[in-house]
């Protein structure tokens, strides 16, 4: 939570170990279940395998620092996977059909994108629609659009420097597209600690009023939030068009699932006021390495959508329990 000073800027209470402690339950969870799956399976703990997670986990991992920003603030974003096959859509016609050049429809993507949060952003603030509501119907109106633009076909062939993002691996390690993921949350993780308006998204989800009353334009923080999340939802549509050299309007079904998920689990509350990008990479570490281990160990993919529910719902208790104590 936060306090707020006399001339109305938000700052964080507490000592650097309080901030770190909601965390912590998470990051124990995440070595405990290393650990199991490193016992149980051979492969795990290869070089291999650890960068595969890192490649698996850059799409979520992006969408995962815009959903904390909403989350943060009290709301919730449910468009953010159809958001994502939009941001797709639009740069594969763009490029592949319009003909215009691949960074000029990267960007006209990421511009449709800002343009889908910016319309939840106003009806949340000036139409008073739940953002559950507001959210859920860009994500039918957003799929809607993406199967517009080529009735439905997929977009196939880009050219090789925009794949090679997700295939070189600089220094022989990481790929560009887990440097860009890794880049988002530093600079996520610094805006909330170290800006003044990255700390009022803590105000505005821990009262709305008191944070009004302090000054902070909660209407105009709780749009920024929402085109925020709506371009990392872009950009990680553009992130997982290099790893599959292929755009379909398909795309991103279930992702806005994993990616709450991911940030419930790293100890983000969903009433607002509480939790941090560190934490939600956190979750989505444990995600990430939850889906590669159940794969190791031959899990049907059926039963995983289970054991992650449980997951989840174990997550949140535990968020519950240690709320009430505190």
């Amino acid at each position: 939570m936060v306090a707020l000073d006399i001339n109305g800027q938000a700052r964080p209470s507490g000592t650097w170990r309080k901030k770190l402690s909601g965390a912590t339950g998470p990051l124990v969870g995440l070595l405990a279940l290393c650990i199991f799956l490193g016992v149980s399976t051979d492969a795990f703990f290869s070089l291999r395998n650890g960068l595969n997670i890192l490649d698996q986990i850059t799409v979520i991992g992006i969408m995962a620092v815009g959903m904390t920003f909403v989350i943060l603030i009290g709301g919730i974003d449910l468009s953010v996977g159809s958001v994502l096959a939009l941001s797709m859509m639009v740069m594969g016609w763009t490029a592949n059909i319009a003909g215009l050049p691949l960074g000029l429809a990267i960007v006209v993507a990421l511009l449709a994108s800002a343009v889908s949060g910016l319309i939840v952003g106003l009806l949340v603030t000036v139409f008073r629609v739940p953002a559950f509501i507001a959210t859920l119907a860009m994500m039918s109106a957003a799929r809607g659009v993406a199967n517009m633009i080529t009735d439905g076909q997929q977009i196939v062939g880009f050219p090789d420097w925009f794949m090679m993002l997700a295939i070189d691996r600089h220094f022989g390690i990481l790929t560009a597209t887990v440097f860009l993921m890794l880049f988002v949350v530093l600079v996520a993780w610094l805006f909330l600690h170290y800006r003044a308006e990255g700390r009022m998204l803590y105000a505005v989800g821990g009262n709305p009023e008191v944070a009004r009353l302090a000054g902070i334009n909660v209407p105009f923080v709780t749009i920024a939030v929402y085109v925020i999340s709506a371009i990392l939802a872009g950009l990680a549509g553009i992130v997982l068009a290099a790893r599959l050299d292929s755009v379909q309007p398909s795309s991103g079904f279930g992702y806005e699932l994993d990616t709450i998920a991911a940030v419930v689990i790293g100890g983000t509350s969903l009433s607002g006021g509480a939790g941090g990008i560190g934490g939600t990479l956190i979750g989505v570490l444990i995600i990430g390495v939850l889906r590669n281990g159940l794969n190791l160990l031959n899990v049907s993919p059926f039963l995983q959508q289970v054991i992650i529910g449980v997951v989840i719902v174990l997550a949140v208790g535990a968020e519950t329990m240690r709320r009430r104590r505190a």
